[in-house]
């Protein structure tokens, strides 16, 4: 009598009840990905440049104001192209005092190189061609993963967002089961830069008449913005409105610690955002300073609302606007998941159907169950009743494969089911190799349990060996590769693990039962 053997039975019944109650029904329990369930594909190109440009502005006025601080107030800075910015209105006196900032400049030191203008007192600093192709490369992983964050909070199952194109400037995203695609499009392409500005003037209908004080130009640290109002509160038609606002925002998008929508304090759908210990104490200081005048807040340069300060404000402020339910929880989704670091450009859209999903899946199944049929004849045929042996264990190994997916909530798709097929031919492979070594064993002439137990230990680390190799190649194709080969990765990996145990355990405790109904003299093995 085997040892153990009806806790080997219990064991692989429970394994199969827990794959079969893991997947049924497969119509709510597997999910599909885009080339089944239909949805959405998008390419997308990161206008780099932007990042690239952000980048030498802001280090042009962070330098600007390292002058500022060191005296040299008649100092102005303009940016000269990408990559490039000019420092210009420096005494000749001063000379030697900019140059020792701009090689102590955290700003300057290691990331732009500096070219003197001749009699001019000015300086050219341009982007070291490394930096640049590093801020490129940032400015695309950053959107990348600011895409992901936002559309998992849409709701989307299993998206798939990754690099792609010749130069890795691009982005591919797949929404499968999305139908709602102008808002997809809209939260995926929203900058979503936020900016919280003092207010030095208007709002005013015009930009002549707001700067006609400052002799139709806006001073060098302030600049004007737009936006529309409704000034008599009745919701009629938007008006637009001026502003000049200091240049250096008080608070950025990058101080949020969190933003929500709700109901403003006349029942209006509003955004609120709460900032982190940072911000929040940027955020005092200056409300604290600036009471009773005005703060505009500005969202991808343009003013939404421009509300009165009454008193410092800490931690929490509120977003209000001509805002829908729907535009208020949109944008607070995407000043949850962060601004992007660049513009983006579409370069193409797809919009797979869900009956062209059907049409894969029937004949992915017709596919798969066409394949089992042909196994299962073949081995019946060349291995007789052992070859149910071999049916059992594959069936065994689609079960644990979809309870896996199911359980582990892992996308099928078109590949995927390819996988399903070529889990189909390992399963088979792997006990042909155990059968044809117990038939060596019996024509050696051992007896069936001692050919069946010696056929199984000596065949046990050529399938683990093959398996873990196999394994490893999955592995890689899911980290490196895009959508569809991360479909099949997946069910490959899966396959496998199941099928060791399958091949190994399964397979062998059926032989057991068979044999260990009969008497050890008596034991034939129909093989």
């Amino acid at each position: 009598m085997y040892k153990n053997l009806k806790w080997k039975l219990l064991l692989i019944a429970a394994v199969a009840a827990i794959g079969i109650f893991a997947f049924t029904p497969p119509r709510d329990k597997v999910r599909l990905g885009l080339d089944l369930k239909g949805g959405l594909e998008l390419t997308l190109k990161v206008n780099t440049e932007d990042a690239v440009q952000l980048e030498t502005e802001t280090t042009a006025e962070q330098f600007k104001r390292e002058l500022v601080d060191a005296g040299i107030t008649s100092a102005t800075s303009s940016v000269d192209g990408l990559g490039t910015f000019v420092v210009s209105g420096i005494p000749p006196e001063r000379d030697q005092e900019v140059r020792r900032l701009s090689d102590v400049s955290p700003a300057l030191a290691q990331q732009f190189d500096r070219e003197q203008i001749a009699g001019q007192g000015s300086y050219r600093f341009r982007m070291k061609p490394n930096v640049e192709r590093n801020v490129r490369d940032e400015s695309v992983q950053q959107a990348i993963k600011t895409i992901d964050r936002r559309v998992n909070e849409l709701g989307v199952a299993e998206p798939v967002v990754a690099q792609t194109g010749a130069d890795g400037r691009e982005i591919l995203v797949q929404l499968p089961g999305l139908t709602d695609v102008n808002r997809a499009k809209d939260i995926i392409s929203s900058t979503a830069q936020l900016e919280l500005k003092i207010v030095e003037g208007g709002p005013a209908a015009t930009e002549e008449s707001l700067l006609a004080s400052y002799g139709g130009k806006a001073p060098a640290d302030m600049e004007v913005v737009s936006g529309l109002s409704d000034p008599a509160g009745t919701g009629g038609r938007p008006e637009p409105q001026f502003y000049l606002v200091r240049r250096t925002p008080a608070v950025t998008g990058g101080d949020l610690r969190n933003a929500r929508s709700q109901i403003d304090q006349n029942g209006a759908p509003a955004v609120g955002f709460t900032l982190n210990s940072e911000g929040a104490s940027k955020f005092r200081r200056v409300t604290g300073e600036n009471v009773g005048r005005q703060l505009a807040i500005i969202l991808d340069n343009r003013v939404e609302s421009a509300p009165r300060i009454d008193e410092a404000i800490g931690a929490e402020g509120q977003i209000t606007g001509s805002f829908t339910q729907q535009e208020a929880a949109d944008l607070a989704l995407v000043l949850r998941s962060g601004a992007l670091p660049a513009s983006l450009s579409y370069l193409s859209q797809d919009e797979v159907g869900p009956s062209l999903g059907r049409d894969s899946i029937v004949a992915g199944v017709t596919a798969s169950l066409a394949g089992l049929l042909f196994v299962a004849i073949f081995m019946v045929v060349y291995y007789k009743a052992s070859g149910l042996n071999a049916i059992v264990s594959v069936v065994m190994n689609l079960v644990i494969l979809l309870g896996f997916m199911a359980y582990l909530g892992a996308a099928m798709t078109l590949p995927g089911i390819a996988g399903f097929i070529l889990t189909i031919g390992m399963g088979v492979d792997s006990n042909v190799l155990i059968f044809e070594r117990i038939k060596e064993e019996l024509a050696a002439g051992k007896a069936p349990k001692a050919a069946v137990a010696a056929g199984f230990d000596r065949v046990f680390w050529t399938i683990v060996d093959t398996h873990v190799a196999s394994l490893i190649a999955a592995a890689f194709l899911f980290q490196f590769g895009t959508g569809p080969i991360r479909g099949f990765a997946t069910t490959l990996f899966f396959g496998l693990v199941a099928n060791v145990f399958t091949a190994v355990f399964v397979s062998r405790t059926m032989f057991e039962a068979i044999l260990s109904r009969k008497p050890a003299g008596a034991a034939r093995l129909s093989i």
